[in-house]
């Protein structure tokens, strides 16, 4: 416990390798701010005892939660925000003044802010924009509603879980869209025929943990893609990964995991600390965070 300082800490299990430390630290180091920020290894059977000691610490601002925790924390929270609530799953617990929690997902305009940035208007050659987005979990709805937020609604999913994949569809309400095997991963039209037989502009999500450090890529081959694809890894462990680097090679548009990262951070850390993380200093973070 840290004692007569306001914190605030990430949860999980496995941990150790959270970078929201590091970000939250330089926040309120560049802020001046006396308040603290750590990671705290917490498992699924020890949330409510963790909880509930939180609770009543006046020192305590909340804390970020990631893998495997997201949707266990909703049930205690006494407020959820409407994304928690279409998901069914928070990455942040904020504590009220009567020590009740208020849950959120910021990881959704985690995934919204850097596709709006990307201005898709741009798409000047083709007729529609499909989303591809490939997992079917937490991330994935998360993913998908920022998506969505970001103007875009033709989703075609690709899981391993067909099943967990349909009611993704049916959340996002996409019309034209449905849920396939990652084995059918593949552009509507061909690119190396020509933009006009490839009619489609793709935005391609990657919302599982392949590509993450020891476990296999995406199984995409991004040549039959068309230039303007854009293409986002929420895998920030290694920050460039071997769907990333695909793009980058084939000069296609990118968002790395750590930038959905960075934006979501700075929401939670308004939450915390009362406020607005210093954006200004974003260049110097991202060059730290990959130090």
């Amino acid at each position: 416990m840290t004692s007569g300082v306001p914190y605030a800490e990430v949860i999980g299990d496995p941990i150790a390798h959270s970078k929201s430390p590091l970000i939250h630290g330089f926040w309120l180091q560049k802020l001046d701010l006396e308040a603290d920020y750590r990671a705290t290894r917490v498992v699924e059977a020890e949330l409510a005892a963790y909880l509930h000691a939180r609770r009543r610490d006046p020192n305590w601002r909340g804390c970020n939660v990631t893998m495997p925790l997201k949707q266990a924390v909703v049930s205690y929270a006494a407020k959820v925000s409407r994304d928690v609530e279409s998901i069914g799953a928070a990455n942040c617990l904020v504590p009220d003044s009567d020590t009740s929690l208020s849950a959120f997902n910021f990881d959704v305009d985690g995934v919204a802010n850097p596709l709006l940035r990307l201005a898709k208007a741009n798409y000047s050659n083709h007729v529609a924009t499909y989303v591809y987005l490939i997992g079917s979990g937490g991330a994935a709805r998360a993913a998908g509603l920022g998506a969505s937020r970001a103007g875009y609604f033709d989703f075609d999913i690709f899981a391993r879980n067909r099943e967990q994949a349909l009611i993704l569809a049916g959340m996002l309400g996409t019309p034209f869209g449905e849920a396939q095997s990652l084995e059918a991963l593949g552009p509507i039209g061909n690119a190396s025929d020509g933009p006009e037989a490839q009619r489609y502009s793709h935005v391609i999500i990657n919302a599982t943990p392949m590509g993450m450090r020891g476990k296999e890529d995406v199984p995409v081959d991004l040549s039959a893609f068309y230039p303007d694809t854009i293409v986002f890894d929420m895998v920030y462990d290694p920050l460039e990964t071997g769907l990333l680097r695909q793009a980058r090679e084939r000069g296609m548009r990118t968002i790395d995991g750590l930038t959905m990262l960075v934006e979501q951070a700075a929401l939670s850390f308004a939450r915390f600390f009362g406020v607005p993380a210093p954006r200004e200093f974003d260049a110097e973070l991202c060059k730290l965070l990959v130090a």
